[in-house]
């Protein structure tokens, strides 16, 4: 399964250039979107990761944020209107002072009710944290990863960011600050043990009880696969399934999914942005949209992206463009994720021709035991929820291994040692 998702995913995320820039189609003043902004600097660059990201340079990222609220106030006059705002990178805290300048200026122009960040426990310092709710922020999402010293190390994030202790007391210090606090965990790391998740778990929810917590799989793209093995070992995807069951026996009662891999107590913002709206805009550089049944990709040079701005363009420079057969397919990935989908809705959304279409898909994870019916709606049953979990990582996966071919293109705008772990790289 996880070869022919590969492929599939690996079609979905192929992108084409499209030259010097491309301006995307005008919005609708009367819809709110939800508007996805990318912050691509970071202090330390983990060797896991493959998200658009370089060292942070206290300059560049002043002009980045400069044009990053340029392009914010284009995207208005083009007449889009945002309910709610999604930030990601990178670590968008890396300048607490230029994200709530350019939160305050989104909700200025927009009617937006909800903002989440994601931020590193380093960055939980409380005159941050209040200058950020003071902005708007409702959700803060701290990429935790563990609590174990040793895979801290591993991941080169135990010196930076603290030992497990330091991160845990951060963390209970936060708690109650934001409607929801949410705790970012990977598992399947190569070193980890059964043991060692099932501490961190109880740590977040029986000790500190924070709102949410997020358990991602592993998920390497091709050069990230390097350095992880480098410096973490070699990873297994034999242990990921027994893994994520067991996590799910682990979570306390009332931590319920609200995705295949996110877990809340009560009435808790989550971040799955991409299973609440269709279409949704991406600003800044790497950043990804979807509109109309066409992903956008905006260029990784934050150099270009600067200069596109500065001439008045949109940072967009690439999109694939996908099929109805494809754009329902990528509904149904999407929508279930978030464990249901209402079939009126999908039906009403195309037509009368969604499951009709899909039969054959339906059918598979029918006979794998994935998905139930109830007559009104398609359920994820707990077999059919690692179903999900796996064909995201690959979906993500292919998607980073796009990142990666785009980093290749800005090897000059990179520090000599972030260089070593692009494609191709001695």
């Amino acid at each position: 399964m996880t070869t022919v998702l590969r492929a599939i995913s690996d079609r979905y995320a192929r992108l084409e250039n499209i030259g010097q820039f491309i301006e995307v189609p005008p919005g609708d003043p009367a819809e709110r979107l939800m508007l996805y902004l990318h912050v691509p600097f970071c202090v330390v660059l983990c060797p896991f990761c493959s998200f658009h990201r370089v060292r942070y340079q206290e300059a560049k990222a002043r002009r980045y944020f400069d044009a990053l609220r340029r392009e914010i106030r284009m995207a208005h006059d083009a007449g889009f209107r945002f309910g709610e705002i999604y930030v990601g990178g990178g670590t968008p805290t890396v300048d607490a002072a230029e994200l709530a300048r350019t939160i305050e200026l989104a909700r200025k122009l927009s009617p937006i009710s909800r903002v989440s960040i994601e931020t590193n426990p380093d960055d939980l310092v409380p005159e941050r944290l209040r200058m950020l709710r003071d902005a708007g922020v409702n959700r803060l999402s701290v990429g935790v990863q563990s609590l174990d010293d040793s895979l801290l190390g591993e991941m080169q994030r135990r010196d930076k960011y603290g030992n497990g202790d330091q991160i845990r007391t951060r963390l209970a210090a936060v708690q109650g600050m934001f409607d929801t606090l949410n705790v970012d965990l990977i598992f399947n790391l190569p070193h980890q043990t059964v043991e060692s998740i099932r501490r961190d778990i109880h740590i977040l929810t029986r000790e500190i009880g924070v709102d949410q917590i997020s358990c991602y799989p592993l998920m390497g793209s091709r050069s990230t696969r390097v350095a992880m093995k480098k410096d973490m070992g070699r990873v297994s995807y034999g242990r990921e399934k027994p893994l994520y069951y067991d996590i799910l026996q682990q979570l306390p009662a009332d931590y319920t999914p609200s995705s295949a891999w996110c877990f809340s107590r009560g009435d808790s913002v989550i971040d799955e942005y991409i299973t609440q709206h269709e279409d949704y805009l991406g600003l800044g550089s790497g950043a990804m949209s979807y509109l109309r049944g066409r992903l956008y990709a905006a260029s990784f040079s934050i150099n270009r992206y600067v200069r596109l701005i500065d001439s008045g363009h949109s940072g967009i420079t690439r999109y694939s463009q996908f099929g109805e057969r494809d754009r329902m397919r990528y509904y149904f990935l999407m929508k279930l994720f978030s464990l249901k989908l209402n079939k009126a809705e999908a039906e009403a959304r195309w037509g009368g021709r969604f499951a009709r279409t899909l039969w054959k898909d339906f059918a598979a994870f029918r006979m794998l035991g994935g998905i139930r019916d109830d007559g009104e709606s398609w359920y994820l049953t707990r077999r059919g929820m690692y179903y999900w979990v796996l064909m995201m990582r690959e979906f993500f996966i292919a998607v980073s291994n796009f990142r990666d071919l785009m980093r290749l293109s800005i090897r000059s705008e990179l520090d000599p040692e972030d260089r070593a772990d692009l494609p191709g790289a001695a």
